[in-house]
Order: structure tokens, then C-alpha cells, then sequence
């Protein structure tokens, strides 16, 4: 008995157990109903406008992020800087209507400048964007259902991680339905956000950038592959290249190498093992998941300047002059240099977020720029074009002293500094502005159907400059060789005026534009040959000086060498041209529709001899010029 009543008190003890572990559970479950993601308690009947509230600050949250992703890591903009003549683009970079500042970009003035914005930096922006934000989040649904809420200046704190960012929000919130009331301070939410990650790789890539130049050493490849830069061609006949089209090309091939540019991870695939090429090591494996893009577009602010500056540019053969005919064999040796600068834009990104932030790549005369302090000038005058002191009244004309609009340009040294537009006033195109103070600088007028003039002035005292702009009269063109058509031959013919050549290359162009003055003419016929030279080893000896003391008391020992010149094909050999100097009036210029010039046949060589000595004939031979 005793032992059946203490086992019926046993079962009921443990009835009784389970019933209050079932009630407990039954409480728990309602406490967990009024537990928001912010990890505080609410009423139940209170709830949705806590969670709304969280919401808002969440959504806010994000916004934000996807916005300084966007914009380089900011939210406040730093300070716009225009471009200029001297270098075209801006501080920030125009990207799909998104304003993006430049971490390291050249200013107008030639001051190498960064704008990297650390995370710290970030955080703060973050905070006080929040902090207005919040301030904004509208309760006004609630309020129209009887909801009374009251808030009070909000203080956010912010700490971004790699994989999210944590918002703790210090501010009142009072919260009351009718006779329910909870005051809430103290609000965390947690965003999913891969923003801290993405700006550490991109501070990766900076970095590598700014050490070891490696968007610049590319560039500099690209020039070297795309472009005309120095070495020369086994040739008797002179090279030439169109400057416009040069430029296109090269910026045709930035736009699709700098695509092909990876940072070392696991995102993508080689195709050919000298894609390696490619491949930059940044100190971090980028993951399957992530991407890494390098992006230069062809209609972005760009500039390509080459010297010398002119369209076409020529390389002269050499071999063929009068005195060199002990070479045996002519070759074309020429050799240009590019100042180029254009931006890229790295973005990082996965499938739902993209961080992004451009930098500008410089070469400077054929070669990457120095990895520069942040301030430091770049081959310029420091603020000349912003520091314009001198006030000067520019007037253009034309010859007949005709009012002519035009474009003001003023030069000191290597900087150029755009100054404005002349505009009809009365009888006169005038333009009054202020100039950088400057001895012997270059009031450049240019305009449309005219050519370019270049006037010296100096401007450290205010003062008036007049500018006469030469008309230019578009006429058509041909060359005649004997006093007959060129048939399957091709001329090169130059007009030199002071400063400014113009060539044609006839039969493709078969118009020039000339304007009136004196000109030296010169040109080369080439036709079609097959000529084999024959190469040739010699050997040359000359006396140097000795090594050791008896070479500082002049002894000297001969030494020898061996000449080795290759054998050659020539395909293309001058036979016919000339030399002349004309001046051409404007009055003619005006009245006529055509100009032809007949050159001297010299026939076309059939050895080497005769091919150095056409090629003499050019300084001797003169030409008869008409223009109809």
C-alpha cells in the first residue's frame, strides 16, 4: 500500500512538473511574439510600429550603403574640381548618373591629388547620414490609426564589418495605443552588407597601384603596340601616319586591355597561358564568388597629345642623301612622344553588391608617371591658370581686318591655359579677361576656317593685343609627274610655312587647305620597284684612347669592329619631285578652285645608285606650281 501511494504521489509530481513546463512554455512563446530584431521587448500591441521604425532604420541603412558603394566610398561628395586644356578630366568621374570622386587623379593645374577615403571616414559619413534620416522616418500611418509616438534628437553609432554593418541608434522613442505605453532608447539592427570587404580589396588594388604603377605600365604597352613611338623599318620610302587615327586606335585598345585586366583569384579562367600577363597579385585571393573589373571607356574625358605636333607625322628615310651612299641600304628611323592620361574605373562586386572608385593613369613622354606624393606638381605650372591677374583685351582679324570670333588660348612654358571666346562688339571680336601673369607666353587664336595663329605677349602688365587670322581656302588637288598622270604612283607633297606644315598624300587626299604666305614645297613621287640589295660585312677601325695612365696622356690603340649591313628589298623608290618656293596671295586663293603641280620624271632606279640619286634630285629639281 505504502508503496502504490508513494508511486501515485511520484506520477502526480511529475504531472505536475510537465503542467508547469508547459505553462512556462506557453509564456515564453508570447515574450518571444514581443521580441523585436532589435533585441528589446515590446508590446505586442506596439509592435508594428517598433518593427517599422527598425525597418526604417534598416532601409536607410542600405540605401546608404549602395550609395557610397557607388560613389568611391562616399556620401558627402568632396569638393568638384573642373578639368582643363592641360588635363580633361574633373575630380569625379560621371558613371551611370553617379558622381564618383577619383582616389588618385592629376588636377587642371598639374597637382597630383588623392582622395582615398578610409573606413573610419566612412563610418562618420554613415552616422551623420543616418542621424538626418532617421529623423525623417514617417509614423503618420500609425498616427492616422490611433498610434501616438514621440521621438527625441537620435546619436548613431556605426561599425562596418566585412559582411555587415552595425547600427546601434542612442534616441528616445515613446510609443503609446491607448492605455499601452513603452519607451524605448536604445535600437540595434544589424545590415548584411558586403561594403567593409569590398572597400578593403579596393585599398588592396590602390595601394599595388600606387607602388608598382601597374595600370601605367600597361598603358605604356598598349602605346608601344598600338602606335607609332621610335624604331625604325628597313625602307626607302618615308612612313606616315595620321595623327587622328593613331589616337583612335589607341584609345580602341586601352578600352579592350584594360577590360582584360584581373586581380589574382578564383573568379575566372585563362584561356591562354599568356593571359598570365594579365593577372596583378594584390596581397588577397579573390574568392569564386567575387569579381574584380577594370573598365576604360573610349568617349571619356582623355588626352592624347603627340609630339612633335603635327598631322601627318613622317619619318624620312635616311641612306639616300647626298653623302650616305657609302651605307649601301636606306632605312626609315623615327621616334615620337606621347603625354597620355585617361581614367579607369575598378569596380569589385558579387551578384547583389558592387563597390567602385576610378583613378587616373598618366604617361608622361612615352613613360609611366613617377608613383608621386599627393600634391605634387606634374610637369606643369603650379595655379598659373587659376591665378589670372592681368586683365587684357584680345581683338581677332582676319586680313582685311574683318571682325573673326575665335578661341583664346594663352601658353606659358608646357601649360596652357583656356581663356575664352572673342565676340562681336560693334566692328570688332573682342574678348576682355584676365590672364595668368607670364614673359614671352602664347596668345593662341584659333577658329573655324581659319589657321591657328600664335602671337607672343607678355602679360605681367594689362594691355591690348591684336591677333590676325589667315583664311583658309579649301582647293583641289593634283600632282602630275612629266606632264602626265602619276598612273600607279604615289606622292607625298609638304607645304612649309614657318612653323606649320601641311601634307597631302596624293591620290588618297585629293584636297588641301592653304592660306596665304610664303611657302616652300616639296615633293616626293614614289612608284612600285623590286630592287634586292645585297647585304655586306666590313670591317671599320678607329684609334681610341688607351686604358689606365697612357690614355690621360693622349696614347692611343686602334680597335676594330665589324659593320654588318643587312640585305634589304626595296618596294617602293623615289622617281620624280622637287623643290620650289612660292608665295601664294590670298587674292589668288580666293579666285581659284585648283592647284596642280608638275614635278621632274627622274625615272625609276633600278639600282642604288640611282635610287640615292633621284633622291638628291629632290633639293635640285624644281617644281611648276598653278593654280587655276
Amino acid at each position: 500500500m505504502r508503496n502504490d501511494l508513494m508511486s501515485k504521489k511520484g506520477q502526480v509530481t511529475i504531472f505536475i512538473i510537465i503542467a508547469i513546463l508547459i505553462v512556462v512554455a506557453i509564456i515564453a512563446y508570447f515574450i518571444v511574439k514581443e521580441v523585436v530584431m532589435s533585441g528589446v521587448e515590446v508590446p505586442k500591441e506596439l509592435a508594428p510600429v517598433y518593427d517599422y521604425f527598425i525597418s526604417c532604420i534598416d532601409d536607410s541603412t542600405k540605401r546608404a550603403a549602395v550609395l557610397m558603394a557607388n560613389q568611391g566610398g562616399y556620401l558627402e561628395l568632396p569638393e568638384f574640381e573642373p578639368g582643363s586644356d592641360y588635363m580633361p578630366f574633373s575630380s569625379h568621374l560621371d558613371f551611370l548618373g553617379y558622381s564618383v570622386p577619383y582616389w588618385y587623379y592629376v588636377s587642371r593645374n598639374g597637382i597630383a591629388k588623392a582622395q582615398v577615403i578610409e573606413l573610419d571616414a566612412m563610418e562618420q559619413q554613415l552616422e551623420e547620414y543616418l542621424k538626418e534620416r532617421i529623423s525623417e522616418c514617417d509614423f503618420s500611418e500609425y498616427e492616422e490609426k490611433g498610434f501616438v509616438v514621440e521621438t527625441e534628437e537620435a546619436e548613431v553609432k556605426i561599425d562596418i564589418k566585412d559582411t555587415k554593418i552595425n547600427v546601434e541608434v542612442d534616441m528616445p522613442l515613446t510609443m503609446t495605443f491607448g492605455e499601452i505605453t513603452s519607451r524605448q532608447t536604445i535600437h540595434k539592427v544589424s545590415v548584411s552588407s558586403r561594403l567593409g570587404r569590398f572597400h578593403e580589396i579596393a585599398k588592396k588594388i590602390y595601394d599595388k597601384e600606387q607602388v608598382s604603377l601597374f595600370l601605367e605600365n600597361y598603358g605604356v604597352d598598349v602605346l608601344r603596340l598600338y602606335a607609332p613611338v621610335d624604331g625604325s623599318e628597313i625602307g626607302c620610302s618615308p612612313k606616315v601616319w595620321n595623327t587622328e587615327d593613331i589616337k583612335e586606335d589607341l584609345m580602341n585598345a586601352l578600352q579592350v586591355n584594360t577590360l582584360a585586366i584581373k586581380v589574382k583569384g578564383e573568379y575566372y579562367s585563362l584561356a591562354d597561358k599568356e593571359d598570365k600577363y594579365f593577372i596583378q597579385d594584390v596581397g588577397e585571393e579573390i574568392g569564386e564568388s567575387e569579381s574584380i573589373n577594370f573598365l576604360y571607356l573610349s568617349d571619356w574625358p582623355t588626352k592624347i597629345e603627340i609630339y612633335p605636333d603635327e598631322n601627318p607625322l613622317i619619318a624620312e628615310p635616311v641612306g639616300l642623301q647626298e653623302g650616305l651612299g657609302i651605307l649601301g641600304f636606306c632605312y626609315v628611323p623615327y621616334h615620337f612622344v606621347y603625354d597620355i592620361a585617361y581614367p579607369v574605373l575598378i569596380q569589385i562586386y558579387d551578384s547583389e553588391e558592387m563597390f567602385q572608385f576610378p583613378v587616373a593613369v598618366v604617361i608622361d613622354k612615352n613613360k609611366p608617371r613617377e608613383a608621386l606624393d599627393v600634391e605634387s606638381t606634374l610637369q606643369a605650372i603650379p595655379n598659373l591658370c587659376e591665378n589670372k591677374l592681368s586683365e587684357m583685351s584680345v581683338y581677332t582679324y582676319d586680313n582685311n581686318l574683318n571682325p573673326v570670333e575665335a578661341q583664346i588660348k594663352y601658353k606659358c612654358l608646357d601649360t596652357s591655359c583656356s581663356i575664352g571666346n572673342t565676340s562681336l562688339i560693334g566692328d570688332d571680336a573682342i574678348l576682355t579677361a584676365m590672364f595668368p601673369e607670364c614673359v614671352n607666353g602664347w596668345v593662341i587664336a584659333s577658329a573655324e576656317g581659319y589657321s591657328t595663329k600664335k602671337h607672343l605677349a607678355s602679360t605681367v602688365e594689362s594691355g591690348v593685343i591684336e591677333v590676325i587670322l589667315e583664311k583658309k581656302y579649301k582647293l583641289d588637288f593634283e600632282i602630275k609627274k612629266g606632264g602626265a598622270d602619276l598612273g600607279n604612283a604615289y606622292s607625298v607633297a609638304n607645304f612649309i610655312r614657318e612653323d606649320e606644315t601641311t601634307t597631302i598624300v596624293y591620290p588618297e587626299q585629293k584636297e588641301v587647305e592653304l592660306s596665304a604666305g610664303e611657302y616652300e614645297v616639296k615633293v616626293y613621287i614614289y612608284s612600285n620597284v623590286s630592287m634586292y640589295l645585297e647585304g655586306s660585312s666590313s670591317e671599320k677601325c678607329v684609334d681610341v684612347a688607351k686604358s689606365g695612365i697612357g690614355g690621360i696622356f693622349g696614347s692611343t690603340e686602334e680597335k676594330c669592329f665589324t659593320l654588318d649591313i643587312p640585305g634589304q628589298t626595296v618596294e617602293a623608290a623615289v622617281s620624280g619631285g622637287g623643290t620650289q618656293d612660292t608665295y601664294i596671295s590670298a587674292s589668288e586663293l580666293e579666285e581659284a578652285s585648283k592647284i596642280v603641280i608638275y614635278a621632274e620624271d627622274f625615272g625609276v632606279p633600278s639600282k642604288i645608285e640611282e635610287l640615292q640619286l633621284n633622291y638628291n634630285n629632290i633639293e635640285i629639281n624644281g617644281l611648276e606650281i598653278k593654280i587655276e
